[in-house]
């Protein structure tokens, strides 16, 4: 089975509640969580999760006092020597506004989604504003069902409950299965020796719960979707 690295690369944050992230949880205190984009390396497309927020305004000592740098989605790839126009294969998580800002620029790419999540995209419910319609036209977009085998070492795990057709991403590695979460979260969701806690947002908090324990028990190394300390790893994992 081919072993992948991830690459995380901060391309916004946002300031929020930590209800926001952990259900019935931590409600009056302020953060900041971090908007991923990351890239995996190790097979032969260039494939990234997410693709983030085009615009943001965030204070400088956000990502200085934590460890990490923000950048323009650009920028970002720059990084890695990459252009938009590099980029084969965009996996969502979910359709959130945050998580699928650039992905018209990325104009060679398909854009692999749980049909659930697209389904519910193009005609959201007025409750949940984050979803933006139009983001996504004139691009190529792959629906899936279910579980699915996306690629040797690289499954894609339903995650219902945050949104409809959530997916988490589950990337084999030299230590073992890394997990990116399909749903907003930070570590908290998944204190020591506790229960996991569902996102604070959700259409479904059952199913949240259910997929937030799922996730949990299958990854050796988990990525929790807007946690602080990921920012701080250039590769997953260390070398």
């Amino acid at each position: 089975m081919k072993e992948y690295t991830i690459h995380p690369m901060v391309v916004g944050a946002n300031e929020t509640d930590q209800g926001v992230m952990t259900y019935l949880r931590g409600y009056g205190k302020r953060i900041w969580i971090p908007i991923y984009v990351f890239l995996i390396k190790g097979g032969e497309e260039n494939i990234l999760v997410d693709t983030g927020l085009e615009q943001f305004v965030v204070p400088d000592h956000v990502g200085r006092e934590n460890g990490f740098e923000l950048l323009e989605f650009e920028a970002a790839l720059q990084t890695h020597g990459l252009a938009p126009e590099d980029i084969d294969v965009i996996i969502h998580t979910h359709l959130h506004n945050d998580h699928c800002e650039n992905d018209a620029k990325c104009a060679r790419a398909r854009i692999v989604v749980q049909k659930a999540e697209y389904e519910f995209f193009l005609d959201p419910h007025p409750l949940d504003h984050r979803y933006y319609p139009d983001l996504l036209d004139g691009l190529d977009v792959e629906p899936v069902e279910g579980d699915t085998s996306f690629a040797d070492g690289i499954d894609l795990i339903l995650t219902p409950g945050h949104t409809p057709g959530g997916q988490s991403v589950a990337i084999n590695t030299s230590r073992g299965r890394a997990v990116i979460t399909g749903f907003c979260c930070n570590a908290l969701n998944f204190p020591p020796n506790a229960p996991s806690v569902a996102p604070g947002v959700h259409t479904d908090a059952l199913a949240a719960y259910d997929s937030a324990k799922k996730i949990r028990e299958m990854a050796d190394i988990l990525i929790p979707l807007h946690d602080l300390s990921i920012g701080r790893h250039r590769v997953i994992p260390a070398p």
